[in-house]
C-alpha cells in the first residue's frame, strides 16, 4: 500500500490562490496524479468552497470514469478506473454523518486498501481511516468568489 507523498510534488503549508473553477480542478488533477490505492485525502471548508470541484480534478488526475457529483445524499460513491490496472476513487461526503461512529458503520477502511479515498467534510472525522500519513486540504471561498487552498501532510 502506497501512501501520499504529497511533500515531494505538491506545495504544502502555503496558500494556493484559485481564481477560477478551472484552477481548482487543475489543483485536484495534480493531487490525483500522485494518489494510489490506500491514500486518503480529507477535504475541509465551508459550503461552496469548492470541495466537489476539487474532487472532479482529482478524478481526472486518477483517470477514473463517470461524472463526479457531490455524494451528499448517497454518502459514498465509487468511481472505477478508466484503464485496466488503474486505481478506483472512493468519494465520500461526511456532511450528513453524525460523527466517527457513523463513518465506521460504512466500513470504508476496507475500501481504502483498494482505492484512493477523498472525504469531503472529513476533518475531525475521517482521519481514523488513515493507516499512515494523509493529505488534508483546506479550502476557503473569498468574497470575490475566488478560492484559496492550503494542503497539509498529516501524520
Amino acid at each position: 500500500m502506497r501512501k501520499v507523498d504529497a511533500q515531494a510534488v505538491l506545495p504544502l503549508d502555503t496558500d494556493i490562490e484559485l481564481p477560477t473553477t478551472g484552477d481548482t480542478e487543475a489543483l485536484g488533477e495534480q493531487i490525483g496524479a500522485v494518489l494510489g490505492a490506500g491514500d486518503l485525502v480529507v477535504l475541509s471548508g465551508p459550503l461552496g468552497a469548492g470541495k466537489t470541484v476539487l474532487v472532479r480534478g482529482i478524478a481526472r488526475g486518477l483517470g477514473v470514469r463517470g461524472p463526479v457529483t457531490s455524494p451528499t445524499f448517497v454518502i459514498a460513491r465509487e468511481h472505477a478506473p478508466a484503464a485496466a490496472g488503474g486505481v478506483p476513487l472512493m468519494h465520500v461526503d461526511a456532511y450528513r454523518l453524525g460523527g466517527a461512529a457513523e463513518l465506521d458503520d460504512l466500513d470504508l477502511d476496507t475500501d481504502l486498501t483498494q482505492a484512493a479515498m477523498v472525504v469531503e467534510w472529513g476533518e475531525g472525522v475521517a482521519e481514523r481511516l488513515a493507516t499512515g500519513p494523509h493529505l488534508l486540504v483546506r479550502l476557503d471561498r473569498r468574497p470575490d468568489d475566488s478560492r484559496v487552498a492550503t494542503m497539509h501532510r498529516v501524520g
